[in-house]
Parts: structure tokens; C-alpha cells; sequence
């Protein structure tokens, strides 16, 4: 469920490509001999391989089956200081079991899942109307052709940031009527049709509406917040939490996370100073982009952000997702 991971040869078998911002991230969590960290977005494994090659254990997670499955062979050559668990990130609390010394999230989709079309999660090649990453449960056509007008537009105009959403939610409520969407191709084609499409434009007509089913279909704002809490639960006084993103709403939340994790607060401003809860992370260091070199050789690297924190001694706090400003929808089921 991560944008940009890939490997390298000198653990666990034949080159991919380099994860995104590995040399950033890892001096940010500098890993250590003998220490814990949990990769909370295994993918194809590059940010763990780095781990291990540090000396370190990692706890590594995917919701996407695939993934885990692929990541068989590289547990049984780190010989028990690898274990994979497949399920979401937001629980890695649970999954650990343990305080740990590091946590390292890299937000997103993987190209692996964006290059089989089976996922349904580009139009780049046709596919299903799909885009789970767990593969279970209600997916994009269901949303598509089930969801009233107005929460498709909220969807299209929040997750996907289309300017245009309002046109695109109207268009699909009437074309479904006659024929329900059913491929990824043919939802993009609709798309383009409503929008249209200038010679040389870079970017499809349809590419943001496309973010905005995927990021709803699989809760990845919510899971994302729930991560940033469950961090805050697991790690060790000085264990440092790691979090590369790939748009704004994404970082935009780890920003308000650190922001409020890192300030006293008492959650009213009616309570007396006596109350005040102390920061549960450090002052956070600047945010981090991809290098001009990076992000010329990996086109995935050129909206890439990293945030790093370091664990204070502080108890953690409850979770309060209303730090992120996020909107009120329907769940995936339709119901609110």
C-alpha cells in the first residue's frame, strides 16, 4: 500500500527499484544493531531490506495480500529478524506487541499495484473498476455506481482535489443510469468526455478523480491518522517515527499531527495549566523533498515529502481525529 518502494540485491534477491528517498529516510531513522522498527508499508520491501542490512529487526505490514506473499522469501533469509504481517498499518501497535525504536510509513499506492490491471487501480491499462488493496469488501464501482451525486462530487473535490467535481459526480449519475461502470478504462473515457482534453496536456482529465475513488475505497486518510496515533503508542522514549508523503492531504496531516504532538495541550482552553499534557514528540525538524536527482530519475519522487519526529518520554494521548480537518462522508457501504 505504498508509493515508491522498491529494492536493492544485496538482501533478498535481484534489484527493483530504489525506494523513494531511502538515504533520507534511513538518516532519519537511523537504525541500529539489535533495535526494532516497523515498516508500516512493506510493498516490495526496500525500506525493510535497508533495515535489515542496518542490523536492526523490523516488523513489516501490508493489507495487500500480494505483498505478503511476495515477501516470503526475504522472512525466511533474515533467519526471525523479519516478520511479515499482513493487515493494516493503522493497527501497528497491535501488530508489534511491543514498544519499539522506530516506525517508517511511505504513504500511497505501489507501482506494482498501478501496474497490474487486474487491481483496477490506473486506467493506463483497462481493468476492472477495482482499486482494494485488501481485496475484499466494497470497491470502486460500487462507489461509483451506487453513491449519490453530492458524495461523489465531496469525494472527487476532497481526496482527489478536482476542481471540476461537481460536473464529473453529475455526468456518471446520469451515464450509470443506462450502463453501471464497470472498467477503469471506460469510466476515464467518460471522464474526458465531460472535461475534455487540451493537446499536450500532461496530466489525463481523469487522473484526479481516479485518486479520489482510490484514496475513499480504501480509507487511506483515515488509516493514515489512525497510523499517526498508534506510532504515538508504540514507540520507545527516542524511537523516531518516519512518514514519506506523496500529496497534499497526505502531508498536510502529518504536519497537523506533529504540530499538535509537539506543543503542550490540555485539549480545552478552559482547563487550567495544571492539566496541560506534556509533548509526546519533539520539535519536528523541516520537512524533506526528494533531490533534483531523485526526483529526475523517479518521476514518483518529484512530490515526495518526508517528516520525522523523535519520541519523547510524555504518555501518549487519545486519539482525536479532528486535528485533521477531514470531511464527513458516507463509509463504503454507502451508510453514514
Amino acid at each position: 500500500m505504498m508509493a515508491g518502494h522498491g529494492g536493492d540485491d544485496a538482501v533478498g534477491g535481484p534489484a527493483r527499484h530504489i525506494p523513494v528517498m531511502l538515504a533520507e529516510v534511513l538518516a532519519a531513522l537511523s537504525p541500529k544493531a539489535g533495535e526494532t522498527v516497523i515498516d508500516g508499508t512493506f510493498g516490495a520491501g526496500g525500506y525493510t531490506r535497508a533495515i535489515l542490512e542496518a542490523g536492526a529487526n523490523v516488523v513489516a505490514i501490508d493489507r495487500d495480500p500480494d505483498a505478503i506473499a511476495a515477501g516470503r522469501a526475504l522472512e525466511a533469509e533474515a533467519h526471525g529478524r523479519l516478520r511479515l504481517v499482513h493487515g493494516r498499518f493503522s493497527a501497528l501497535d497491535k501488530a508489534a506487541g511491543e514498544q519499539v525504536d522506530g516506525v517508517v510509513l511511505d504513504i500511497g499506492v505501489s507501482s506494482m499495484q498501478l501496474d497490474e490491471s487486474e487491481r483496477g487501480f490506473s486506467f493506463r491499462h483497462d481493468g476492472p473498476l477495482d482499486m482494494r488493496m485488501e481485496r475484499e469488501g466494497p470497491g470502486a464501482a460500487d462507489v461509483v455506481n451506487r453513491f449519490k451525486a453530492g458524495d461523489l462530487a465531496r469525494i472527487f473535490g476532497f481526496y482527489g482535489e478536482e476542481r471540476h467535481a461537481g460536473r464529473v459526480a453529475r455526468m456518471i449519475e446520469k451515464r450509470r443510469a443506462q450502463k453501471p461502470f464497470e472498467r477503469t478504462r471506460d469510466l476515464a473515457e467518460a471522464i474526458e468526455g465531460v472535461l475534455g482534453r487540451k493537446p499536450g496536456d500532461r496530466i489525463h482529465p481523469a487522473t484526479r478523480a481516479f485518486q479520489g475513488l482510490r484514496i475513499f475505497v480504501n480509507d487511506e486518510l483515515g488509516e493514515l491518522g489512525r497510523a499517526l496515533f498508534a506510532a504515538e503508542r508504540t514507540l520507545k522514549p527516542g524511537g523516531r517515527l518516519v512518514v514519506v508523503t506523496f500529496h497534499s492531504l497526505e502531508d498536510r496531516m502529518v504536519k497537523r499531527f506533529l504540530a499538535d504532538r509537539s506543543g503542550r495541550a490540555s485539549g480545552s482552553r478552559h482547563l487550567p495549566a495544571a492539566v496541560e499534557r506534556e509533548a509526546t514528540f519533539d520539535k519536528p525538524g523541516k520537512v524533506i523533498a526528494a533531490s533534483e536527482r531523485e526526483a529526475e530519475e523517479n518521476p514518483r519522487a518529484r512530490s515526495a515529502k518526508l517528516r520525522a519526529a523523535v519520541r519523547t518520554a510524555a504518555p501518549a494521548r487519545g486519539e482525536d481525529a479532528s486535528i485533521f480537518g477531514l470531511p464527513s462522508l458516507p463509509d463504503i457501504s454507502g451508510e453514514r
